[in-house]
């Protein structure tokens, strides 16, 4: 999913953004009209391949070849003669959306501050406490579901956001306005964020959630959103609780929605950093994603496990009889 974006509209670029100019439509109360289906499956890479340095750009013919090197490396119908090896293939290239068909900006990177376009190096303390999480992919995390990872048991995917970020597929997300409130709704993981957009006071610190606590205003035509109160449960690459997090929605075509996002996280990271991804107005609808807690997959994964448990003791009780 590292590939460079195909050109399938008008090109975005940093020297030549639309928006300058375009007017963007109203809502009956006055405020621009985010509303829609808008599609983020954009497939630059959130941080600068090393190889492309201190480029924030690339020329077209140099993006259409990277592209085509990356789409065919990421082709899950290339099947592996290894059977495990194409078992770990999953679906064929048909079930996934690796954004071939958006909109073109020729960026290395989808950060564009810093600008060597990676993600600023985490604090001490948060690479210490990155490095002391214990890894709950592993078999012997598996005494109940609570063990298991939040995207296991389908309680919160992590492209989902807050930031929401384009992945291996569901990548649309609608939004609703009015106005007092702006509704965002996920594609990944049926995410719904109801978001105030007048003077309501953000919770008491205690007060914690998946998605955080997330407030609304106007800045001239950008819808802003700050938000805060995270989990401790989840980060986003390596972020704390406390990271607050600052999104911006501006239209700068009828077919292009802007999306930043800027974290701020002392706790975690030695400065800010910003990302920029377009987003495309989709004609068509959203589906129902199916994934919930207690699905057939968790209990699989825990019946796996009591089954390798009683194997080693089996092993263990005819090693003993020897």
């Amino acid at each position: 999913m590292v590939a460079l974006l195909a050109a399938a509209t008008p090109a975005l670029h940093a020297q030549s953004l639309p928006g300058e100019q375009y007017t963007p439509p109203r809502t009956p109360h006055g405020h621009p009209d985010l509303q829609g289906i808008w599609s983020n499956a954009v497939i630059t890479p959130l941080e600068r391949p090393p190889e492309f340095a201190d480029r924030a750009f690339l020329t077209e013919d140099e993006a259409r070849e990277y592209e085509r090197q990356r789409l065919e490396a990421t082709n899950r119908d290339r099947r592996q003669a290894d059977l495990d090896a194409d078992i770990r293939l999953a679906y064929n290239d048909f079930w996934w959306d690796s954004g071939t068909n958006v909109v073109a900006t020729r960026r290395t990177s989808l950060i564009i501050d810093p600008p060597d376009g990676r993600i600023p190096p985490l604090t001490a303390a948060a690479r210490q406490r990155v490095e002391s999480e214990p890894n709950r992919r592993g078999i012997e995390f598996t005494d109940g579901p609570e063990d298991r990872p939040l995207m296991e048991r389908c309680i919160h995917f992590g492209s989902a956001g807050p930031p929401m970020m384009p992945s291996a597929y569901n990548n649309n997300y609608h939004l609703v306005q009015t106005k007092d409130y702006v509704l965002i709704v996920n594609e990944m993981i049926h995410e719904a964020r109801i978001i105030p957009l007048y003077d309501k006071p953000q919770l008491p610190q205690h007060a914690r959630q998946w998605l955080g606590s997330s407030r609304g205003h106007w800045e001239g035509d950008s819808l802003v959103i700050e938000t805060t109160n995270f989990t401790d449960q989840i980060s986003f690459r390596g972020s704390s609780e406390n990271m607050h997090l600052t999104e911006r929605f501006t239209r700068i075509a009828d077919n292009i929605l802007l999306y930043e996002f800027t974290v701020t996280d002392p706790d975690a990271f030695t400065r800010p950093w910003t990302a920029q991804i377009p987003s495309v107005k989709v004609d068509g609808l959203m589906y129902e994603y199916a994934c919930h807690e207690g699905n057939k997959g968790m209990l699989g994964i825990l019946s796996g496990a009591r089954a390798a448990e009683r194997a080693a003791q089996e092993d263990v009780k005819s090693t003993e009889r020897e």
